[in-house]
């Protein structure tokens, strides 16, 4: 079986070294992805030490497989290399905009995504932190990350010492859109999360948050607009001080 099709989160490693050796073929490999330009808009800072991934771990809202792991990647959108090449070769760069991040952010989580990929393959575990983007300043700050340069995704990374079980998704036709995109009726998002809001896990995690549906749970306590609205902030500061905006 297509090992996407048993992928997990892990979150939890084995006291087992991921050699330079076999992290670096990972790291090389996965470059054969697709990138604007053939440009290769990204950068991944390799963490290892301990002292390190204590200094990150706060920025991930100190979740225990960021100092854990035997390896933390920070995946960044960067311009910076391709500026200073730019100007190297008499050619003045004009990359300090919106645009430019989003096309070097894009670069990065396809990368990103690749060498997910790629590792699991190998057997190795990984867990893709999405709080890279909720404190960048922090990440930016640990990592010395210069103009240009911004964290867009963050992987902990080694041998898995747990096999959870597979998370729910939603069915094909939830997402696929015919030749144009065709809006949801109320009968159609019935259908889309029937099988999501149906699954016992799920009404477990409503009932043990006291509340009557599961998209209250998400919008009203995990992903609310008071904190997203705040993140919002503190990204879009980050952003205009790395030059971005």
């Amino acid at each position: 079986m297509n090992t996407i099709n048993t992928r997990r989160s892990i979150r939890k490693y084995a006291d087992k070294d991921v050699s330079d050796e076999l992290l670096n073929r990972l790291l090389a490999e996965a470059a054969r992805t697709q990138t604007m330009g053939n440009m290769q808009l990204y950068s991944v800072v390799v963490t290892r030490s301990a002292e390190m991934k204590a200094k990150l771990a706060p920025a991930h809202f100190n979740q225990p497989m960021v100092t854990e792991a035997p390896v933390v990647l920070t995946v960044c959108a960067d311009f910076n290399r391709a500026s200073l090449w730019c100007r190297q070769r008499k050619a003045e760069p004009g990359y300090d905009n919106f645009l430019s991040f989003i096309n070097a952010a894009t670069d990065a989580l396809l990368y990103t995504q690749t060498f997910c990929n790629l590792a699991e393959e190998e057997g190795l575990g990984l867990c893709f932190l999405g709080t890279t983007v909720y404190m960048p300043q922090m990440i930016i700050d640990t990592l010395r990350l210069p103009q240009l340069v911004m964290p867009v995704a963050t992987i902990t990374l080694g041998w898995p010492a747990e096999e959870p079980p597979l998370s729910d998704r939603l069915p094909l036709c939830s997402f696929v859109h015919g030749e144009t995109y065709h809006d949801y009726s109320p009968s159609d998002i019935d259908r889309c999360y029937a099988e999501k809001e149906a699954l016992e896990e799920n009404k477990e995690f409503v009932r043990i948050n006291n509340k009557e549906t599961l998209a209250q749970v998400y919008a009203e306590i995990r992903y609310t607009k008071k904190d997203n609205e705040a993140m919002s902030a503190g990204m879009m500061d980050a952003l205009r001080r790395q030059g971005f905006i």
